[in-house]
């Protein structure tokens, strides 16, 4: 599986390797206000999917802050010891029992 998996990786690299060959043609990127940028294609193509990439990632900052502050805040409920409320309580009932795969495995 190891040996499948550098396979599968060395396969992406000369694709990606090729195609960055295959396009060193220099292209215009046309912006606002008469500025334009002259780099190669493969450059343009890499800095458009930086800048996606960076986008995504900046988008996804404030769900993740929500999400990490959440699981604080119940990781604090449940760690905080309840000394009267744990006597009260009945013990936890045993986990059921491993049930035979269905597929046989």
């Amino acid at each position: 599986m190891k040996y499948l998996l550098w396979l599968l990786k060395a396969a992406i690299f000369f694709t990606l390797f090729a195609f960055a060959l295959n396009n060193q043609q220099d292209a215009t990127v046309h912006f606002f206000f008469g500025t334009q940028w002259r780099a190669p294609l493969v450059l343009v193509v890499l800095t458009a999917f930086a800048a996606g990439l960076s986008v995504g990632v900046l988008g996804m900052v404030p769900r993740w802050w929500r999400h990490r502050t959440a699981a604080r805040r119940a990781h604090a409920v449940t760690v905080t010891p309840a000394s009267s409320t744990a006597a009260a309580t009945p013990p936890a009932p045993p986990p059921p029992p491993d049930l035979p795969s269905v597929h046989g495995i």
